[in-house]
């Protein structure tokens, strides 16, 4: 039978005040509810797990080491016991990391960094202890360089360099996380994030930019925003009349109600200078969809500047994904692929403009198209051409398409079944087992 006294001393212990959560009561709290959870004695949720794993006296002494880490919690995040997930972690480690770093991730982030969504945290931080900031694994632009390797290279090549990423690192513009305001993973939208240091309202701002005001304008149209060989970090390729700072070819004039408006939409406008090659666009019978339709050229083109030769939008694959897509996704799981298809060129085939050919196929004649790389007349005895007939099909002519694929399949030599004898057999049916 429980006592008057015991009753009593119960009820004032549920009635007392909970102590004030300071950051060194609430990792005490937090150590104390995982020992009591795993039914712990004392020492024993951190402090005991060292006298077996020694070697953490030496990463204990790194310059950043993680909280539960420091505080000896390390039923934190693992399992003392027993676990169906590896090192003993009580869960996925994604799982683990969230249970403190819910936030980290914006709910509706509309760009997410693909180490966070594909591989977790670990593919960034060491979960123990690190010598860098943040427990990163490795200084932050070597981290970064790991995957963008090109741009970072880039960067530290280019005769102007971006102040921010000199000095404070990718981190100054970009959230490594995911990013709610943008896309690219930028804290703020481009060009908000610009004007944060460049005041478009000083007279040399204004000067630069031929009197236009371009405060509300896409910068990344015209400068790389990681550093640049040209002066101004201008994008390698620049388009003729922005080099020559001949605005007003294109743009109505600056001051006027309406500056930045064209003067005149695409392809007219892009006619002015570029006649012969528009009028033989059009001349051959099969015109490219986008540059009929929509904003012409600038559908895949742009207007002032850009990375890549012909002022692409983007690299040539990303450029015709923007419609192909289902094409591209094919091609990304074909184990084998063409070439031009790997290398993400698909103007080695294609006529990305018009063509007098199907599928706008450089080369009308797919033979000799087919040709130019692969020299089949020296090692193939197969018959080809217009004088053959495809015996599956009688309005069909043998040619190379009739036995590869030309982006690619899951088979060898992009061949349409698993084995070569699969192929032949439906032509050659005598040879058929």
């Amino acid at each position: 039978m429980i006592s008057a006294n015991t009753i009593l001393l119960l009820a004032l212990a549920l009635a007392a005040p909970a102590p004030k959560s300071t950051p060194s009561t609430a990792t005490k709290a937090s150590t104390g509810s995982h020992a009591a959870r795993f039914k712990l004695k004392p020492g024993a949720a951190g402090q005991v797990c060292l006298d077996c794993h020694g070697d953490f006296d030496q990463i204990m002494k790194r310059g950043f080491v993680h909280t539960p880490v420091r505080s000896r919690d390390c039923a934190g995040c693992h399992n003392p016991h027993a676990s169906n997930h590896a090192k003993l972690l009580s869960a996925e480690p994604a799982q683990v990391c969230t249970a403190c770093h819910a936030g980290v991730v914006p709910a509706n982030a509309r760009s997410t960094h693909a180490p966070v969504k594909e591989k977790g945290c670990l593919a960034c931080h060491d979960a123990h202890a690190s010598a860098n900031k943040f427990v990163l694994q490795k200084p932050e632009k070597e981290l970064c360089a790991s995957c963008h390797k090109g741009i970072l290279e880039g960067a530290a090549a280019a005769k102007y360099k971006h102040k921010p990423l000199e000095t404070t690192g990718c981190g100054a513009c970009h959230d490594p996380h995911g990013s709610a305001a943008s896309d690219s993973l930028l804290k703020v939208a481009v060009p908000a994030l610009c004007v944060n240091c460049h005041k478009t309202s000083t007279p040399i701002f204004a000067k630069q930019h031929m009197n236009y005001s371009v405060g509300k304008s896409d910068c990344t149209s015209c400068h790389d925003p990681h550093g640049s060989s040209k002066k101004g970090m201008l994008l390698d390729k620049v388009h003729a009349p922005v080099a020559r700072m001949m605005c007003t070819q294109c743009h109505e004039q600056p001051g006027t109600p309406n500056a930045l408006a064209v003067k005149q939409g695409a392809p007219g406008l892009c006619r002015g200078c570029h006649a012969q090659k528009l009028t033989a666009m059009l001349e051959k019978n099969r015109v490219h969809q986008p540059v009929l339709e929509g904003k012409s050229c600038l559908n895949c083109h742009g207007p002032h500047a850009s990375k890549r030769a012909g002022l692409l939008r983007g690299t040539t694959i990303s450029v015709c994904g923007n419609c192909h897509a289902d094409t591209i996704r094919r091609n990304e799981k074909a184990g084998s692929k063409h070439k031009p298809v790997a290398e993400g060129d698909c103007s080695g085939c294609h006529d990305p403009h018009s063509g007098s050919g199907a599928l706008l196929l450089a080369s009308a004649d797919r033979v000799q198209g087919c040709g130019k790389c692969h020299e089949w007349t020296t090692h193939s005895s197969h018959p080809l051409g217009a004088k053959f007939v495809d015996p599956r099909n009688k309005n069909l002519k043998m040619e190379c398409l009739s036995c590869h694929r030309a982006h690619g399949t899951e088979f060898a030599k992009l061949m349409p079944y698993p084995k070569q004898t699969d192929m032949c057999v439906k032509c050659h049916e005598s040879y058929r087992r």
